[in-house]
């Protein structure tokens, strides 16, 4: 099951992508740690339940041992004269091989010889080996032309559930001049938890540097953002937000609490500012919207402008301090990050799925519907104070089932193309 999909720009990544030092023992025991308090997480109730099985399962096991006592006591006097000549049968055949002095025996034939024709000096001299070399070189070269991502190639991230692995995968498309197009797997990331949405994004965290990164939400209160131009990473680069573990005084259960300003729910959608490139907003099933400060690596801004989940953000290409969200409130807001005000709402039908802008036009957006409607509205046509009655450019029954996703072209005017969990995807 595919659940997001995004670009990367063309040249960001690294011609050869590096391999990550693998965890120090630190690290992996956090890791462990942390995993068996996840799963551990039972009330006391849970634990005294635990230790009832427990009990029944040993008397369960001493009854049984109880009882087979008392089966070979019973079965002892019938069985007695059979038990003897079957021990006397072994004891006859342990005589016969003279396993006391197997150790004084010759060695015998050696079937192999003394094996100094078993290697050769050089690798060189080996037939075997020295046929394959060519085949040894091809097999490199290609492996080598395969790891490498070239400033041409297509890089396309793949947020997948596969055989309940949640994964994160770093395609390359590449076209031949033959015309011929090819798509394989480059390299793939293991996510914490089902992966519900994604944002590329170049700066990296403290340093605003130039990179290749992705920040990644997912069912778990946590973003976490990790470096593309890394092969075989275990761990974020960043985690923004999610839950952290404390003992209580009195008690050994661990208690969950959250970071400060993380969100409490699920991280439903996800966007990066290309202006300010160290700021990323996020929505998430607890109702609120947060901008994120990557640099500083703390949320800097939580708006609670919505009374549902908001599913869906976008940034404004045009304006960057504009910030459209939308939500299962059936409503699409606008908010001026400069005041963090309100700027218009417009009102639907039906549960937001996702929201664009028109890069050709900076009024122009377009929300999708739980209901398969694409409805396309201008930023002047609402005000602050305005939630309902505001006129659509145009309404499009596009699918018969929700609209999950929405892209416009950046090369050819008014081309739109909509996903749909009809397993449909449409150009308009």
């Amino acid at each position: 099951m595919i659940s997001a999909l995004s670009w990367v720009r063309k040249g960001a990544a690294k011609y050869v992508p590096e391999v990550a030092e693998p965890p120090s023992k630190e690290e992996i025991e956090e890791l462990v740690n942390t995993d068996s308090v996840d799963k551990s997480g039972e009330s006391e109730d849970e634990e005294q339940m635990d230790v009832d099985t427990e009990k029944g399962d040993a008397d369960a096991d001493a009854a049984v041992s109880q009882a087979l006592a008392a089966a070979k006591a019973l079965n002892n006097d019938q069985e007695g004269d059979q038990s003897s000549a079957f021990v006397q049968n072994i004891s006859d055949g342990l005589r016969e091989l003279d396993m006391d002095h197997y150790d004084d025996e010759d060695g015998g034939i050696d079937i192999f010889g003394k094996g100094v024709d078993l290697y050769y000096p050089s690798n060189d001299m080996d037939p075997y080996l020295k046929e394959n070399t060519e085949e040894n070189a091809d097999d490199e070269e290609e492996e080598i032309e395969d790891m490498t991502i070239k400033p041409t190639d297509a890089v396309i991230l793949c947020a997948r559930v596969e055989d309940e692995v949640n994964l994160l995968e770093v395609c390359i498309f590449e076209e031949a001049e033959d015309g011929d197009s090819n798509m394989y797997v480059h390299h793939d990331i293991i996510l914490s938890a089902f992966p519900l949405s994604m944002a590329w994004l170049d700066c990296r965290p403290q340093s605003g540097e130039k990179g290749n990164f992705v920040a990644t939400g997912t069912m778990g209160p946590a973003i976490e953002i990790w470096d593309l131009d890394l092969i075989d990473e275990v761990q974020p680069l960043l985690a923004l937000g999610g839950k952290k573990r404390v003992k209580g005084k009195e008690k050994k259960i661990k208690k969950e609490k959250f970071k400060k300003g993380s969100h409490r729910d699920a991280v439903l959608g996800l966007a990066w500012n290309k202006e300010l490139r160290n700021v990323l907003a996020s929505a998430s099933a607890d109702k609120t919207v947060k901008i994120w400060d990557v640099v500083q690596e703390k949320c800097a801004v939580t708006l609670e402008h919505h009374t549902d989940k908001v599913q869906t953000v976008a940034w404004s290409r045009h304006s960057p301090e504009l910030l459209l969200s939308g939500s299962f409130d059936k409503s699409v807001a606008l908010m001026d990050m400069k005041s963090s005000s309100e700027s218009g709402r417009w009102s639907v039908d039906a549960d937001v799925e996702s929201i664009a802008w028109d890069p050709h036009n900076e009024h122009v957006f377009v929300v999708s519907l739980e209901n398969g409607m694409v409805q396309c509205f201008d930023k002047r046509s609402a005000s602050s104070d305005t939630v309902s009655g505001a006129k659509t450019i145009f309404t499009l029954h596009a699918h018969e089932k929700a609209v999950s996703s929405l892209s416009f072209s950046s090369v050819a005017p008014n081309f739109l193309a909509t996903g749909s969990t009809d397993k449909m995807v449409l150009s308009l």
